[in-house]
């Protein structure tokens, strides 16, 4: 199937994220405007012409969640009604992904909201990164392939050559996300068990598994206030823990995150570049990874119609 020209457009919430991804690529961004009028309402304009080209938007819905959301809406309706073949929606960050369940009666189920928006104004597929739930994928009707940035990671601490590493999980929710890291760099696996008293706190309990003496590593999908990260570098130190060092994928770094971090017994915090950072929340001992070459790849199988999930082993490097 011939799905035509291979065309790369930008939203708002990361641009040079897709700079990089387009420099990876060998192309250039689609040219569009945006523009905010001073009432707030966005303005798109496609300044190219995309008839019979194969799409991809690339838009993280991080904060302000609410207004590259509909940014992206009228971008896939602009897109759509200029006649492109085929739209993919690239999401380096899912928002409202953690809002993926009914947890209390009269709530709704705001990421299925997200996914029925941008299937219902125009995109064919999405490429997603990092989802906070895996079940998100099956909120759509329409064809997902999901990324981890777990590839960028693994091959980063690969090269630290730490020893008596022990990979933590800050709860029981992503040990299983642990163990895939602890499989891949030859490392043991703990667990912290928090009990969670109100939304955005988290209160640590105790650590499941033998971290004295061992440097520890704290594996998430993301870090927003950070609360769970620093409550969880404190309980490894006094069980122990020689050195703490915390990755995720995701940098949100709302609220009080970037204090926190800063007062924390965190060694070093390793993030990817799914969500832009500002120079005021980046702090020294912090290390940002590239994810441009996983996306990029992706994008390009996907054009080629090929398959995106022998990806994964193909970017993680030999353990030596």
């Amino acid at each position: 199937m011939d799905n035509g020209i291979l065309k790369i457009f930008s939203g708002s919430s990361n641009p040079a994220l897709t700079r990089e991804i387009c420099n990876y690529i060998g192309l250039a961004p689609g040219e569009i405007e945006l523009k905010s009028f001073s009432d707030g309402e966005k303005s798109v304009k496609i300044s190219e012409n995309v008839r019979g080209a194969d799409v991809f938007v690339i838009q993280a819905t991080s904060n302000p969640a609410n207004e590259y959301i509909i940014e992206l809406m009228l971008i896939l309706d602009a897109l759509r009604r200029a006649s492109a073949q085929r739209i993919t929606v690239v999401m380096p960050y899912y928002g409202y992904g953690r809002q993926d369940r009914k947890v209390e009666p009269r709530v709704p189920i705001s990421a299925k909201v997200i996914a029925k928006m941008v299937e219902t104004v125009g995109a064919d597929r999405v490429l997603a990164m990092d989802l906070h739930a895996d079940q998100i994928q099956g909120f759509f009707d329409i064809p997902v392939d999901h990324l981890f940035a777990a590839t960028v990671l693994i091959n980063y601490f690969m090269e630290l050559k730490m020893e008596n590493l022990v990979i933590v999980s800050p709860d029981s929710g992503g040990a299983e996300r642990a163990r895939f890291f602890a499989k891949y760099l030859n490392a043991e696996l703990a667990i912290i068990d928090k009990r969670r008293e109100r939304a955005n706190e988290s209160e640590v309990m105790h650590i499941i598994g033998d971290v004295n003496g061992k440097d520890c590593i704290i594996i998430d999908d993301m870090i927003d206030t950070a609360g769970t990260i620093v409550n969880g570098a404190n309980a490894l130190v006094k069980a122990g823990a020689s050195r703490v060092l915390a990755a995720a994928s995701h940098g949100v770094l709302s609220g009080p995150a970037i204090e926190r971090l800063k007062n924390s017994k965190i060694e070093q915090i390793v993030l990817t570049n799914s969500i832009h950072l500002p120079d005021e929340k980046k702090l020294p001992n912090m290390k940002i990874l590239s994810v441009a070459s996983l996306i990029g790849d992706a994008i390009q199988y996907i054009h080629n119609e090929m398959s995106v999930s022998t990806l994964f082993l193909k970017k993680i490097k030999k353990n030596d």
